[in-house]
């Protein structure tokens, strides 16, 4: 997912892990995904040394750029899995055909709200909300109600204070999009953004800019609403230069104000190392990896029961009603939802 809450790593830390280093005497099982991809160093060694093989992480640029080029090179895939694919590009990426059939035995314990592919071809390996994400300390000073939902933000009280990411070219852009389709439905949310336009809504072309730029919280930025994560509470606590117990930012999580992205693993048609592959797919629902996930990816883990560092249980939430549309749905109406919004916002 591009511009996911991993930067905050990579940006205040200077930090970017990968996975195992390919040697010359093993086979090499590559993973082609998207740039935000991140897990602890070591995180394959075991995997590597029980298979004989080593794993390579090949970045492929954000996620809907990384299966593009899968889709491109389907006749010769670049790699032998693909981890990325979320809900908002799932329909596209099994029109195409890329993935080989199959059903890891710890799927039985991944919630079936995410088990959106019944095809079994595309395994869900974590999620996250896509929602609002608030400065608290500026509300405070303000003496002004953070907002309480989507409709808060067309109030005038709040005018000028929102910061977006332009979903044509953000993937939690794209997923605050949906978020208001599905809160507004296809009569309404254009209105919607007409009136967000109209009470002064800053678009960023992404995430960074959004949140190091734009939001409240970064130096020189004057924006005190801006759009992120669920987890990125707790991030901040957990990046915080000083050590802090409270964070200073709180998710918008009302019924039907977050988008829940949920991503996938599949096995690339092609691959010259198909039992190697399934068992990979086996290794990235493991506790050892599931449990690798909040600290590096900052989503939550898809299997039910994986322990949770204290910083997400105190910090990271969930949205009790988030907004889930059917893949397919997005897929056949995404382009014109964007085009709408590019009509109604930018123009």
């Amino acid at each position: 997912m591009p511009g996911r809450i991993v930067l905050y790593a990579m940006l205040l830390i200077g930090l970017v892990i990968v996975g195992g280093c390919p040697t010359a005497e093993k086979p090499v099982i590559t993973i082609m995904t998207h740039d935000s991809f991140a897990v602890s160093q070591g995180l394959f060694k075991d995997f590597e040394a029980e298979n004989n093989v080593a794993v390579k992480i090949l970045k492929s640029g954000d996620a809907g750029a990384a299966l593009n080029q899968a889709i491109l090179s389907r006749k010769d895939p670049l790699g032998d899995l693909f981890y990325g694919a979320d809900n908002t590009f799932m329909g596209r990426a099994l029109s195409a055909d890329l993935f080989e059939e199959y059903t890891p035995p710890a799927l039985a314990r991944v919630p079936k709200t995410l088990q959106l592919d019944p095809t079994r071809r595309l395994t869900p390996v974590d999620y996250g909300d896509v929602c609002l994400n608030v400065d608290k300390a500026w509300f405070a000073q303000h003496h002004l109600a953070p907002p309480a939902d989507l409709d808060a933000l067309i109030d005038p009280r709040y005018k000028g204070l929102t910061v977006v990411q332009n979903p044509a070219t953000s993937s939690p852009g794209l997923a605050f999009l949906l978020a208001t389709i599905g809160r507004y439905g296809e009569d309404g949310y254009a209105a919607y953004w007409r009136q967000l336009r109209a009470n002064d809504v800053y678009v960023s072309m992404g995430w960074s800019d959004a949140y190091y730029g734009q939001f409240s919280r970064a130096k020189g930025g004057t924006r005190p609403i801006v759009v992120s994560y669920a987890s990125s509470p707790a991030a901040e606590v957990f990046y915080s230069e000083k050590k802090i117990f409270d964070s200073p930012t709180a998710a918008v999580l009302a019924p039907r104000t977050a988008f829940r992205q949920i991503e996938f693993v599949g096995i690339l048609k092609g691959t010259k190392m198909p039992d190697v592959a399934r068992r990979l797919v086996d290794f990235m629902l493991s506790e050892t990896f599931q449990q690798d996930i909040p600290l590096n990816m900052w989503v939550f883990p898809a299997v039910e029961g994986t322990p949770l560092p204290e910083v997400f249980t105190r910090h990271a939430h969930q949205a009790a009603a988030p907004v889930l549309l059917d893949p397919q749905t997005i897929e056949a109406n995404r382009d014109r939802w964007i085009d709408t919004w590019t009509e109604v916002v930018l123009r």
